[in-house]
């Protein structure tokens, strides 16, 4: 099983984002950070988890994925297949989409504290734009 921790960081909101992903499989650790342009935090927080899946799918296309947010509204919407807002609808079936070529995928709630290796890289990528 893959271990993959997501997150994002904004400046303003919308703003200049960035997204952090940290894999983790044996003793295997990737570790990505990407400037992303400017989006909305949300945003931000979906984009991390599809460029998650995409690496996985290039790396890992055979594992079970076991993702990882602290971002309650993405997490909520993977798990129910649901977003509130249009614009989150795009992001959410890029995601499915994605997902669907593994054998198993899980989306799983974190709180910030655990998912401070992500966080860091997150705004790490902020200061690419610099």
């Amino acid at each position: 099983m893959i271990e993959v921790y997501t997150d994002a960081a904004s400046q303003g909101n919308p703003g200049p984002s960035g997204i952090g992903i940290y894999i983790k499989t044996g003793q295997l650790q990737i570790e990505e950070c990407l400037f992303i342009g400017e989006y909305s935090n949300h945003e931000a927080e979906f984009i991390a988890v599809i460029k998650a899946l995409e690496l996985c799918k290039e790396r890992f296309p055979d594992e079970i994925i076991s993702c990882r947010s602290d971002a309650k509204v993405v997490v909520d919407a993977i798990e129910r297949n649901y977003v509130k807002k249009d614009v989150f609808q795009s992001y959410l079936n890029q995601i499915n989409h994605l997902s669907s070529s593994f054998p198993y995928f899980f989306m799983k709630w974190i709180p910030e504290k655990q998912n401070k290796h992500a966080d860091e890289l997150a705004r790490k990528a902020l200061k690419l734009n610099n």
